[in-house]
């Protein structure tokens, strides 16, 4: 059974589901109305700070923040990845940033990197543009193929198509969607990409900085044309807007894939048919279990996400070795598809249980490496280590699953934990002795959350009596349902 891929689509967002051969979700895609991703947006900017010691210019792009550019990505910057492509090879050049910039100066980039978390977007000054099966290099002359294509004898045709075809002073990126195409798409995505490019360059003349332009696809377009490969069945979509615009997509620039694409037109909302919406939530979740009673922990921080293997409830049945090898196998395949499912990307560290065994672990790294393989991201993964990790990069371009769907407790402040009713006693308890050393013999009220009040009036009462007798106050305890648990007021009436 071939993949699927659903799109939903209201008012305020656009939703992307990737359901594999299996029918499980395996990719899922969020853009809001109000959050739309910049990736791929190329603008006209200013220089508006120059950072020798960090190597790196902030540029005016015209967003709320700007937008960060690298030394590197002002002579080098050719992101490969930015497109799911894998390629063989990037050469930097390294020149201070202070020698090829300077403020106030109007420059050429292309987002790179969204805004994430308190950072604002990366830029790069090399612009790279898609298609459906290419990726056009201006001012590069290069021809790179993408490492998921396999076959050498393909690779060669590719690369002598695209190189009859090209223009001069251009580079490209074969995508792995080329494999198998034939000459004629070729040459339409190149004359595509080509107008394209010229539309750019028109506007930029135009206009003065900041100011965009080029806008890469939506969505739903872009779904079209960097998931639509061979091992997908169907495009089904809900809205009957956005189907229009998807046939005439296809029917312009690949009219062989039009057979795929399908109007969903059900009673149920079609991530509830298909059973998406109830795995979102579990995206989510802190904790995972697997099948054989074992379970794993995802933990995303600000510069890096750990993910822990417990055996839970799996005893085995042979030896305690062979029990933790077979849990940390079944936790690989788990681990590889939440990473994907998640979009979780910089620096990723995985707790394996420890292994005794040396082939244990290279076979666990193995067993690894071929489930990251299906990730469209670019990752760099590192061999078990003697302490059981795994250490890996992966590319960010997006926010992660999480940070798109949800924010920080507003209860917790993002701690994931809050101070106990106990804490927060023993705080109210300091308060009112620094109270007694200015003040005596007075009456106080302390308004406190019901679990801290709880416990000031029973487990412990001996301690607020004591104050009460050391200071002579007369003290009120009132509990108030609305005050967070580690909030309260101590008032001196």
């Amino acid at each position: 059974m071939a993949g699927k891929i659903l799109i939903n689509i209201t008012p305020e967002q656009t939703r992307v589901a990737l359901i594999d051969t299996n029918d499980q979700l395996s990719e899922l895609y969020i853009e809001r109305k109000k959050g739309v991703s910049l990736v791929g947006n190329v603008y006209k900017g200013k220089v508006v700070k120059i950072l020798p010691g960090m190597q790196s210019a902030f540029v005016d792009i015209g967003l709320e923040k700007a937008a960060f550019l690298h030394a590197a990505d002002v002579l080098s910057g050719f992101d490969y990845t930015l497109f799911g492509e894998d390629l063989e090879e990037s050469v930097p050049i390294n020149l201070p940033i202070e020698d090829m910039l300077q403020e106030g100066e109007e420059v050429f980039v292309q987002v790179s990197k969204d805004t994430i978390g308190t950072k604002g977007a990366r830029v790069t000054s090399y612009i790279t543009l898609p298609g459906r099966y290419l990726v056009l290099m201006p001012g590069v002359e290069h021809i790179g193929v993408s490492r998921k294509i396999l076959e050498e004898d393909e690779r060669t045709r590719l690369k002598d198509l695209v190189s009859k075809e090209k223009p001069k002073n251009f580079g490209f990126i074969i995508r792995t969607a080329s494999e198998g195409c034939t000459e004629e798409e070729i040459k339409k995505d190149i004359e595509y990409l080509m107008l394209l490019w010229d539309n750019i360059q028109k506007k930029k003349e135009k206009v003065h900085s900041p100011n965009i332009l080029y806008s890469d696809l939506d969505l739903a377009l872009r779904s079209v044309r960097d998931l639509l490969g061979h091992e997908i069945d169907k495009l089904i979509i809900d809205s009957k807007e956005a189907f229009k615009k998807v046939v005439d997509f296809v029917n312009t620039y690949f009219p062989k894939l039009i057979s795929k694409i399908e109007l969903y037109e059900g009673a149920e909302p079609i991530f509830d048919a298909f059973g998406i919406e109830l795995e979102i939530p579990k995206a989510l979740g802190k904790r995972v279990w697997l099948k054989s009673g074992g379970y794993i922990v995802l933990d995303q921080t600000e510069a890096l996400t750990s993910i822990d293997v417990n055996t839970g409830k799996y005893v085995g049945k042979a030896s305690l070795e062979d029990t933790i090898f077979k849990t940390n196998i079944e936790a690989v395949k788990e681990i590889a598809y939440q990473i994907m499912l998640r979009n979780l990307g910089g620096i990723i560290i995985i707790d394996f249980i420890d292994m005794e065994k040396e082939e244990n672990r290279k076979k666990l790294f193995s067993v690894f490496q071929e489930a990251m393989c299906k990730d469209r991201a670019k990752c760099t993964i590192l061999e078990v280590s003697e302490l059981g990790l795994i250490q890996m990069t992966r590319k960010r371009v997006r926010e992660s699953l999480q940070r798109i769907l949800c924010e920080p407790c507003q209860y917790c402040d993002g701690k994931g934990f809050i101070k106990s009713p106990t804490t927060v006693c023993y705080e109210i308890f300091m308060e009112l002795r620094r109270i007694g050393l200015t003040q005596k013999n007075c009456k106080i009220m302390i308004s406190a959350n019901p679990h801290v009040a709880d416990l000031i009036y029973d487990d412990e009462r001996e301690g607020i009596e004591a104050i009460e007798r050391e200071c002579g106050f007369k003290i009120i305890v009132k509990a108030d349902k609305t005050f967070h648990q580690e909030y309260y007021e101590v008032v001196t009436l």
